[in-house]
C-alpha cells in the first residue's frame, strides 16, 4: 500500500516536471516560460521529495527533506519574481498582444 502511494507521488512529480519542460519549450516569452517552469518545478520537486519522506519513514532524513521542500517553496517563487522584475525593468520583449500595466511610471505631459 505504501509503495503504491510513493509511486503515485513520484509519477505526479514527474508529470509536473514534464509539463514544466513542455512549457519552457513551447511558450512564447520569458514571462510565460518562467511561470510554467517555476510553478511546475516547485510542485514537482515537492511531490517527489514528499514521496522520499514517505519512503524513509520517521527519521532524520525525513526532517532534512521537509527542510528542503520548505526551502524550495520559498526560494523558487522568490527567484522567479526577481527575474521577472529585472526582465520587466530591462524592457524584455513580451509576446504580441500583451500590454504593460505600470502605474508607477506615468509620464506627465
Amino acid at each position: 500500500m505504501v509503495t503504491a502511494i510513493i509511486i503515485i507521488f513520484l509519477l505526479a512529480g514527474l508529470f509536473f516536471f514534464t509539463v514544466g519542460v513542455v512549457g519552457l519549450l513551447r511558450l512564447p516569452d520569458v514571462y510565460c516560460r518562467m511561470h510554467a517552469t517555476t510553478k511546475c518545478d516547485t510542485l514537482g520537486a515537492g511531490l517527489m521529495l514528499f514521496a522520499l519522506m514517505i519512503y524513509h519513514g520517521l527519521s532524520p532524513d525525513t526532517f532534512k527533506l521537509a527542510f528542503i521542500i520548505a526551502f524550495i517553496w520559498v526560494t523558487n517563487p522568490t527567484a522567479a519574481h526577481i527575474i521577472s522584475k529585472a526582465s520587466y525593468r530591462d524592457k524584455v520583449a513580451m509576446v504580441e498582444g500583451s500590454f504593460e500595466i505600470d502605474t508607477c511610471e506615468e509620464e506627465t505631459a
